[in-house]
């Protein structure tokens, strides 16, 4: 399976510094796994309709699936931080998914930017 709202390069850019070097295939799992999340949680398939999304909805998709599965990378090797590192990089990332989903959901809630985008 390929992924679709992110790759590996953003994970890895949000992840930062001493986050754990994994496969590609790796990388596609979390991530796949992160855009699963985000159709369940928005309740909408965004992957078979992504070709036809405006560029701008396409980044909140991207900035959504990319901190999810960053978060997901965190969690593969919590070591690598101390507790104030990894707890100051985990509320950044849950902000931005959790704001990104707030968006997304909006779309058919009559927000015209998500909905007509």
């Amino acid at each position: 399976m390929t992924t679709t709202l992110a790759v590996s390069g953003n994970v890895i850019l949000k992840a930062g510094l001493n986050a754990s070097v994994l496969t590609e295939a790796q990388y596609e799992e979390l991530i796949n796994q992160a855009e699963c999340q985000i159709n369940a949680d928005t309740e909408y398939n965004w992957n078979n309709n992504y070709a036809a999304l405006n560029v701008d909805v396409k980044y909140i998709l991207q900035l959504a699936a990319s901190n999810l599965a960053a978060i997901y990378l965190l969690d593969y090797n919590p070591n690598a931080w101390t507790i104030s590192t990894a707890t100051f990089k985990l509320n950044v990332l849950w902000n931005g998914y959790f704001e990104a989903i707030k968006v997304l959901k909006e779309k058919d809630k009559g927000q015209i930017f998500v909905r007509e985008a």
